[in-house]
């Protein structure tokens, strides 16, 4: 009997916790190794933790107008200088990260799961719902992400939640092109023919067999549209269609500060170079990401 108990636990197949352990064991090794996508990772968790704890790391509200300190250069009492209306550009950045985060969390949770479902309805039941679904796509792609997203928000309204659905209104597609790809190699597998012989059904096989296989490409895809993202949701702020003043929103921060650009040139550069270096990391962990959940894009 002893015997048997034992056999059967040496047969046994590992815990879902264990596996998961084991898998994020694997993603931390894969990372040690590309220290440039860890400091990526880095810079977006700092972004992160600033979000979260702006009020006890701002030295300044961020809303306060002090107009004796007007445009006044960067300092150790202003490291990053003042606006046209003395306000500490530092705090602004600051609580401007939050804009920044909330922003790019919102659409990449809307533009995941409706691209997900178009694309892998699209590339599972083909024929004429793959059609429609992906000309559909195509009359989207046709027109410039930005000036679609433009004219959506000019006809909803100038506001931080219009640009949000603006934006997530032209981002999907590119998700919905992918997912569908995924899907068509998918399912062809053994195991979704397997799963079909022994009576599955579509739905069952399409949200348990085939959706869950595309998800890594997807969130790969979208960490790499997250600079994208940003760089639009600047640009609407900068037309002033985005977070409306007195929000600390970087891309409307540069629009204020492009008449003084001559004379005080912190204050157009300074949201700038935060822009830069947000969407940069973005990029840099997107690359690094995809290295670790597609092995087909390992670097030997």
């Amino acid at each position: 009997m002893s015997d048997v108990i034992r056999s059967e636990i040496e047969i046994r197949p590992p815990s879902v916790s264990t596996r998961i352990a084991a898998s994020f064991a694997r993603a931390g090794r894969k990372l040690a190794a590309e220290p440039l996508g860890l400091g990526g990772f880095v810079i977006l968790g700092l972004l992160c933790l600033i979000a979260i704890f702006a009020p006890l790391l701002a030295p300044y509200d961020p809303a306060i107008q002090a107009l004796g300190d007007a445009l006044q250069p960067p300092s150790l009492a202003h490291l990053a200088g003042t606006d046209e209306f003395g306000r500490d550009i530092l705090s602004r950045l600051i609580f401007g990260t939050r804009i920044t985060i909330q922003t790019v969390l919102s659409i990449s949770l809307i533009v995941g799961p409706i691209g997900l479902l178009i694309g892998v309805v699209a590339g599972f039941f083909g024929g004429r719902i793959d059609a429609l679904l992906m000309r559909a796509t195509d009359i989207v792609l046709s027109f410039p992400s930005l000036i679609l997203a433009l004219a959506f928000a000019a006809a909803l309204g100038a506001g931080l939640t219009t640009a949000i659905i603006a934006i997530s209104l032209t981002a999907w597609p590119p998700i919905a092109r992918l997912a569908r790809a995924e899907a068509l190699v998918v399912r062809n597998a053994d195991y979704v023919v397997a799963a079909r012989l022994y009576g599955a059904s579509p739905m069952r096989i399409l949200l348990l067999y085939i959706a869950p296989m595309c998800v890594p490409s997807v969130i790969v895809r979208l960490t790499l549209n997250m600079a994208g993202i940003i760089l639009t949701a600047a640009s609407l702020g900068f037309l002033g269609l985005g977070a409306q003043p007195p929000a600390p929103e970087w891309g409307a921060m540069i629009s204020s500060g492009r008449k003084f650009m001559l004379d005080y040139w912190w204050v157009a550069v300074m949201p700038g170079i935060a822009i830069l270096l947000t969407s940069l990391a973005f990029n840099i962990a997107g690359d690094a990401l995809r290295d670790i959940l597609d092995p087909r894009h390992a670097r030997s």
